[in-house]
């Protein structure tokens, strides 16, 4: 009797209809169904993001926000974002205008706004756009795992995510065209405001909308110095009020600058300021540029009358920092203070302008007046100083990364050797959630202190740190900025003739370019990690290399040479007693084996492996290896289907979504191959929408796709 017959022959009375275990999502009992049954459940929505910092104050500028509006107002064609580019010279207010126009009309884009700040013209790098858009993918709620590495795969990925969505994105510091083309949303409702001290004309050319903005009227300035010290000192000084305003060329920044040092001085007369000030742009008067002139002699006055003296000094010593923002903590571990004393002194800092308060606890310079922390460094601390200063500041990023990559991986073994200033009051870190958000938040300035470490000669500080932001890359992505991090750590270990260090960053390269597909070079690197290591007499470490080399292989389709190097990888792992490795190896080489169709040799090998990895904090590899054990059918299909169903449930608990699609994959392998077509196509559906979703290649599902549409 078939299957369906029986179940139409069962009486009502024969028939249980229970729901039981754990079920998530909606769930069907039935069990006579005339008609369709139609399944109805509504989307989450996409998170709304709100990334608009604070404006400043905004006086005479009603001309440039009508312009900004013109600009900005009715529809784009298909494809063509309305772009408008505030341009001006350095202090001029283009931030300003840009981000109270937004903010203005935040209503008409219910879809979120967004901002970077593009650094076209700091101390260091510009900001790449792949970085940016990195960053904004994960503001609409997209995990970093789900982001892909290429610019172009990025790109794609966020024109998706703003498509026929109202935004207003704010590009900051731009400094060409091409920084800022990828990061234009292509929406006809959205609205990009990009500000830099070029006219971009790369842009104007493809139709976006130029606003020059000028220096303040006389009038206007006068407003903003009312603003901040008070009608009544303007007014009881208009001479004295004039001459300022001049003084100060009429640039907000050097007017706000400036007025800051007044408004703590509320006995000083603004007549002593004038003086002051015109000392200041004669002693100057080298500069070339008149602008950065002005705002450096606004800047030095402030200096000039920060209490305690403390303040100035770490105004100063703030100049030597790496990066472009910091924290309390961070502070104090550079400048060698209290973090109770420390926080007070940022607080002084950024009442006097000098400082600009963030977003998460975090400070930053306007890019001139870091160069001028600097300047002033090197012309009144000694040598000595400095370099104290930088390595503590290096070091504070070095002692905070292990910490965090220990959190997350307790497994690896680390090492603080190169720190020498360890940090009084360091970041302790609750959880691995905690540990990785901070890598996340800090990337940049990692990457920012890598770089110093390096252009310092502290070699082994730059390496070491690259080694310690290894769980980012591992858990969250960030392909597209990941190989060009582990170079750098690659060159610093070459530099300081450092060979266990040059074989690690090997290693790293060859993973990165791995991920990325490029896989003869992933291979050269590994070899050469392989000789290092040799060379050491490191067992345990050539075992990595073979195991690395056999996957590469095995993305090559030479499934043989696979097998051979995990054989020669286990037994180094098996022979120095690395038990964890032992079962990472086992279930590559019995992934390979079924893929060979060994599966009784499989199932031995991914067996032995589920018993080793039983005690290891690792429920990632623990669930991979259910869903290999599923794919080598271990136990007959049944059981095979009850692995990889519990595979598929732990996968979703710990939020994997790589492993979430290889169980789903391996279930509708498991589907196709007992004839129930419709069950394959769903799983396979379900899978390829994780992978898409994530950004990740789904060309073997989409043929597994095709060919059962085909037949």
């Amino acid at each position: 009797m078939s299957a369906d017959s029986s179940f139409r022959n069962q009486r009502p009375e024969d028939h249980v209809n229970e729901l039981n275990g754990t079920v998530l999502g909606p769930a069907v009992q039935a069990r006579d169904v005339h008609g369709g049954i139609h399944l109805h459940q509504a989307s989450t929505p996409l998170p709304r993001p709100t990334q608009l910092p604070a404006g400043g104050i905004l006086v005479d500028r009603a001309e440039t926000l009508a312009l900004l509006d013109a600009a900005c107002s009715g529809r784009g064609g298909t494809g063509v974002p309305k772009v408008a580019v505030v341009s001006g010279p350095a202090g001029i207010g283009k931030t300003t205008v840009a981000l109270h126009w937004s903010h203005r009309e935040r209503g008409a884009f219910p879809d979120g706004q967004l901002f970077a700040d593009l650094r076209g013209h700091a101390v260091d790098a510009p900001v790449q756009p792949a970085e940016v858009l990195g960053r904004f993918i994960r503001a609409f709620g997209v995990a970093p795992g789900r982001i892909p590495g290429d610019l172009a795969e990025r790109s794609a990925l966020y024109q998706s995510l703003v498509s026929g969505r109202r935004l207003v994105v704010v590009l900051d510091d731009a400094l060409s065209a091409a920084q800022v083309n990828p990061l234009l949303p292509a929406s006809a409702d959205s609205v990009a405001i990009v500000t830099s001290r070029w006219r971009l004309a790369g842009l104007l050319m493809r139709g976006a909308r130029g606003v020059q903005l000028g220096r303040l009227s006389p009038a206007a300035s006068l407003t903003l110095l009312e603003r901040t010290v008070g009608d009544d000192r303007v007014h009881g000084e208009p001479e004295a009020a004039g001459e300022l305003v001049e003084l100060c060329a009429r640039l907000p920044l050097a007017l706000c600058v400036a007025a800051a040092r007044l408004a703590t001085r509320p006995h000083w007369p603004l007549s002593e300021m004038v003086e002051a000030l015109s000392h200041e742009r004669r002693r100057l008067s080298e500069l070339s540029v008149e602008d950065d002139m002005t705002i450096r002699a606004a800047l030095t006055l402030s200096y000039r009358g920060l209490s305690p003296q403390e303040a100035a000094r770490v105004y100063r010593l703030l100049g030597l920092f790496p990066g472009t923002t910091f924290d309390s903590r961070a502070v104090a571990a550079t400048v060698g203070l209290p973090l109770v004393q420390v926080r007070h002194l940022l607080e002084v800092l950024t009442d006097a302008n000098l400082l600009d308060d963030v977003p998460g606890g975090h400070y930053r310079f306007h890019d001139l007046t870091r160069l001028h922390a600097r300047e002033l460094a090197e012309q009144l601390d000694p040598a000595a100083t400095r370099e104290e200063t930088a390595r503590r500041a290096l070091d504070w990023f070095l002692y905070t990364a292990w910490s965090a990559s220990q959190v997350v991986l307790p497994y690896r073994r680390v090492s603080r050797e190169a720190v020498i200033h360890e940090p009084a009051e360091p970041v302790v870190f609750t959880g691995p959630a905690q540990a990785l958000d901070w890598l996340e938040d800090e990337f940049a300035n990692l990457r920012a202190a890598v770089r110093a470490a390096s252009e310092r000669g502290l070699f082994d500080v730059a390496w070491q740190l690259v080694d310690g932001i290894w769980p980012l890359f591992l858990y969250r992505g960030h392909h597209a900025e990941r190989l060009e991090v582990d170079r750098l750590g690659l060159a610093a270990a070459r530099a300081c003739s450092d060979s266990p260090g040059e074989a690690k960053m090997l290693n790293r390269t060859g993973l990165a370019l791995r991920a990325l597909g490029r896989l003869d070079e992933a291979a050269d690197d590994f070899r050469g990690a392989l000789e290092i290591w040799r060379r050491e007499g490191n067992r345990q470490r050539v075992a990595g290399s073979l195991r690395r080399l056999g996957l590469v292989e095995k993305d090559r389709g030479r499934v043989d040479e696979a097998i051979a190097l995990f054989g020669e990888a286990l037994d180094g792992y098996r022979a120095v007693g690395r038990s964890r490795k032992v079962a990472l190896t086992l279930c590559d080489l019995g992934d390979a084996m079924t893929v060979r169709d060994r599966q009784a040799e499989a199932v031995e090998c991914l067996t032995e492996a589920r018993r080793l990895l039983a005690p290891e904090p690792d429920p990632y590899n623990q669930a991979r290896v259910l869903v290999l054990l599923g794919r080598a059918r271990a136990g007959g299909p049944t059981a095979a289907a009850d692995l990889l169903e519990r595979a598929l449930e732990e996968m979703r608990r710990i939020g994997s979504d790589d492993g979430e699609a290889q169980a789903l994959e391996a279930l509708g392998d498991l589907a196709l191959e007992n004839g129930h077509r419709d069950d394959a196509r769903e799983r396979y559906e379900e899978a390829r929408r994780i992978l898409v979703r994530r950004g990740a290649r789904s060309a073997r599902l989409d043929d597994r796709l095709s060919r059962l549409s085909g037949n």
